[in-house]
């Protein structure tokens, strides 16, 4: 595994958590509460930024790191996994072809193609700009999975093509060009995974994003099938997890040999109540369970003049009692999620650097 990627916006330590400010913001904070938290790259999404707040808006605004404030490296996410989810998942709002996609929203008729997303994300400034793929789940029959591996690698080849048009004609350099990342698509089937990996290898790529959603029917980590695909890459190359985000698949996914991780997982259930809090000390060896989740709401708390957990160094269980925390819920105060998301965030940074101490060990 290596221990760090080297980015247009600076070094990146891995293993590394992104969390997902889908929109152009991690809701309920800001880059400086990111810092804090020891947060050192997010994940947005081309798909969502281009409505909202829009291409034009976005460049008139500086691209995403000024525009949001943020200073350190930024991935962009391609949009393939929204397309799965809009159209694969009700086919009357759009359609997938081998061109690309078509979609309505809101009234708003929309062409993706893998042209199309590249150039959004290399216009919005990204560290790691995403190729668009075509998503499935793990459960789609063969000849879906099949047809979804053909198509993520022609793809590809259509997204190495345009970021590399693009790339010499802003005339970037080493140093400040993007890193381009591929998706290995080919659901439970192990053949096509291998299939869809060596085609992209072919092609070549900066580094590859495990595709498809990462469970399974019943909510189970995928564990064979995830630990397949790092196989099949080369060492040399950083693997993302793409949509990990539970402490202990990303554990399992790190130990794998995983680098890279995003979900929207730890700051949403910050902001509905369900925090994280390790069970032992976070830079000891990690054995389970080793967290464990604190619902802030649940009566028990009110009284509690405890931080949410004593391992913990973030503003929230620095300056707070988690009968503070419980009441600022019950009352709907916005302070609540902004310390709740801070302290869920921290923990993940934590989870990340005890991580990389015992793969290095």
């Amino acid at each position: 595994m290596k221990q760090f990627l080297d980015l247009p916006h600076g070094r990146l330590p891995l293993p590394a958590f992104l969390p997902d400010g889908t929109q152009g913001v991690v809701r309920s904070v800001d880059a400086q509460d990111l810092l804090t938290c020891g947060v050192q790259a997010v994940q947005m999404n081309v798909f969502h930024l281009m409505q909202r707040p829009g291409s034009s808006t976005i460049q008139a605004l500086g691209g995403l790191h000024q525009m949001a404030g943020w200073e350190r490296p930024l991935f962009t996410d391609s949009g393939g996994f929204q397309v799965y989810s809009l159209i694969r998942q009700n086919p009357k709002s759009g359609s997938i072809g081998d061109k690309g996609a078509t979609f309505r929203i809101e009234g708003h008729k929309y062409n993706f193609t893998p042209e199309k997303s590249i150039q959004l994300q290399m216009s919005y400034g990204a560290d790691v700009v995403i190729c668009l793929d075509d998503c499935t789940h793990v459960d789609d029959p063969d000849d879906v999975q099949a047809e979804s591996v053909r198509r993520t690698v022609a793809w590809a080849r259509r997204c190495k093509v345009e970021f590399e048009r693009l790339a010499d004609e802003k005339k970037l350099t080493a140093e400040t060009r993007p890193k381009l990342v591929a998706v290995v698509q080919g659901g439970g089937s192990r053949a096509l995974r291998r299939q869809c990996a060596e085609e992209l290898l072919a092609i070549g790529f900066d580094g590859y994003g495990y595709g498809g959603w990462p469970l399974d029917g019943e909510g189970n980590l995928l564990t064979e099938i995830l630990a397949w695909v790092r196989e099949l890459v080369p060492a040399e190359f950083t693997v993302h997890a793409l949509g990990v985000g539970h402490p202990e698949n990303v554990a399992t996914c790190a130990q794998m040999g995983y680098e890279l991780f995003d979900s929207t997982m730890p700051t949403r259930d910050a902001r509905h109540g369900r925090l994280y809090a390790f069970t032992q000390e976070p830079d000891s060896r990690l054995t389970t369970p080793f967290f464990r989740y604190v619902y802030v709401k649940d009566d028990k708390h009110i009284k509690d003049g405890r931080p949410i957990s004593p391992f913990c160094d973030c503003p929230a269980c620095r300056h707070y009692s988690l009968g503070y925390l419980h009441h600022l819920y019950k009352i709907n105060d916005s302070l609540y999620p902004r310390l709740a998301t801070m302290h869920n965030l921290r923990f993940m940074t934590q989870l990340m650097a005890g991580l990389s101490r015992e793969i290095r060990e």
